[in-house]
């Protein structure tokens, strides 16, 4: 079992932290990424998500992979 960190990060620099997670494989992390991804597009608030990107990091700030929010959003209206 591995333990990975989340962080949000968008195009000017701002951020935030996530939990980290213990995950059993890789397929496991995309899932937890993509959940990660889609709860915080689902509050209730003015931010516009499409520039924003989770980062996935092992115990050593190693990036594992980016996901960027835009992918799971869709094209804006």
């Amino acid at each position: 079992m591995a333990r990975v960190y989340f962080h949000c990060s968008n195009a000017e620099g701002d951020g935030f932290e996530q939990r980290g997670a213990a995950v059993e494989n890789f397929a496991e992390v995309r899932a937890h990424a993509a959940r990660v991804v889609q709860s915080l597009i689902m509050l209730h608030d003015p931010e516009d998500w499409r520039d924003w990107t989770l980062h996935v990091s092992d115990d050593l700030n190693n990036e594992i992979f980016a996901l960027p929010f835009s992918t799971m959003l869709g094209n804006p209206h």
